[in-house]
């Protein structure tokens, strides 16, 4: 146990200590704010405030733990030792940064809540970021510099018995279209049918007809070949289900088909199952609860985790949303146009609600790529992306993090836009394995 003095208690010292000390480095902390007990104390001790009281190990503190609400803050960027950090300390400091404060700013998402101009989804984007525009969006930061603090209380603290956390692995898949051609409305068949006709997408028409006849099988349904994976390589493997009514954005076929029930269910019979909500939950929440009791109902038991569809998500009010419906576990962090860490860290959190000032039950887990990303966004061939997806993963194993990828069923159907992403993902899972 290390103590941690601080001349102010706040629920923000608490919440960034713990998660840098406890859940990142497995050591297990304790506060005080009496000099007396802190003297008194012979295990190891660090001091978070303005100068030092003796000879501990000391790092001086930035503002911003002790604060309140959002305010603008002047950030300069510096390196050290090559990693990029911010919140310069001083000369009698055991480290050279505030990296405590510098992560609970990117683990809050603090400039999130700052004015800024949406995506056309009203999404917050990479390019507004503090990490896209400093070139350290594909870095776990606030893990490199919990580590960099490990490395210095080793050499101050040389007796105490460190423990060393593992390397995790968790694909996700989401469920935005779990079949391309199968159970869907007759309008929409025929719609579909006409449109390929229309446009002369002459093997869309012959597919569509072979697949409602029967000759062929859908080619979104990957989902035998998904579990054969997860059984072989024994990975942690999460389906989130798209069950929300039709539009424009949320085209998945409709869950009052018995089909896509009794999918469900089967999936859940192997692996784990989460609700994918709908494109207009983000800020709807009567529509969120209505989702959740439909999925509830469809696999008799409580849903505890969830990723928003379109990432579609705005700080703080939709987690206050899933937190008012007892979702315990976020999927959404991580942007649609970047790979890399939206939080700058390859570590679960919970998330901190800087409107009431308090952390919150919702553990978030970021996610570090996504399949369209690489596809739609970054216009990578599959060969090029397993290069980007190697360089992340090793920034996740080098700090022993959790390293989370995203992909969608229809990507690994080898179909259309996707020739060759099958491949891709044999390949990441053997690569995440190692």
């Amino acid at each position: 146990m290390i103590l941690i003095y601080t001349h102010k208690i706040t629920p923000r010292v608490r919440y960034i200590f713990k998660h840098i000390f406890t859940r990142t480095l497995l050591i297990p902390v304790e506060f005080t704010s009496k000099v007396e007990e802190f003297v008194a104390h012979n295990g190891p001790k660090l001091t978070y405030t303005k100068t030092p009281l003796g000879k501990e190990f000391f790092v001086k503190s930035n503002d911003l733990l002790f604060e309140q609400g959002v305010n603008d803050i002047d950030i300069v960027i510096q390196n050290w030792d090559k990693v990029p950090c911010f919140f310069k300390t001083g000369p009698k400091s055991s480290i050279p940064f505030d990296i405590f404060a510098a992560s609970f700013y990117l683990i809050s998402r603090y400039e999130e809540y700052i004015p800024h101009v949406k995506d056309k989804h009203e999404r917050y984007t990479a390019e507004k970021s503090l990490a896209y525009k400093y070139g350290f969006l594909e870095k776990p930061v606030v893990d490199i510099w919990s580590y960099k603090l490990l490395d210095a209380l080793k050499e101050k603290f040389p007796d105490y018995q460190y423990k060393n956390r593992s390397f995790e692995f968790i694909s996700t898949i989401d469920i935005d279209n779990a079949f391309a051609y199968k159970y869907k409305s007759l309008v929409r068949s025929v719609g579909g049918f006409l449109n390929d006709l229309v446009h002369f997408r002459l093997i869309n028409v012959w597919n569509r007809f072979a697949v409602t006849f029967g000759i062929k099988k859908d080619p979104f349904d990957t989902f035998d070949e998904i579990l054969k994976v997860k059984k072989e390589k024994n990975i942690t493997t999460i389906f989130f289900f798209l069950i929300g009514n039709y539009t424009t954005f949320d085209t998945n076929v409709s869950a009052s088909k018995t089909k896509y029930r009794l999918l469900i269910k089967e999936m859940l019979d192997y692996a784990k199952v989460g609700l994918h909500p709908s494109y207009f939950t983000m800020s709807n929440p009567e529509l969120l609860k209505k989702e959740k009791i439909r999925l509830e109902h469809i696999v008799n038991m409580p849903i505890k985790r969830s990723r928003q569809h379109y990432l579609r998500f705005t700080l703080p009010e939709t987690y206050q949303n899933l937190i008012d419906l007892e979702i315990e576990e976020d999927y959404s962090m991580g942007y649609a146009s970047n790979v890399g860490f939206r939080a700058s860290t390859c570590t679960p959190f919970y998330f901190y609600d800087l409107d009431f000032e308090i952390q919150t039950p919702l553990k978030v887990f970021p996610f570090a790529l996504m399949d369209t990303t690489l596809n739609d966004y970054m216009k990578l061939t599959p060969k090029q992306s397993l290069g980007r997806i190697r360089d992340l993963k090793n920034e996740v194993k080098a700090v022993h993090g959790t390293f989370i990828t995203l992909f969608h069923n229809e990507s690994l159907s080898d179909y259309d836009r996707w020739k060759g992403w099958k491949r891709l993902y044999d390949s990441m899972i053997k690569i995440s394995m190692v």
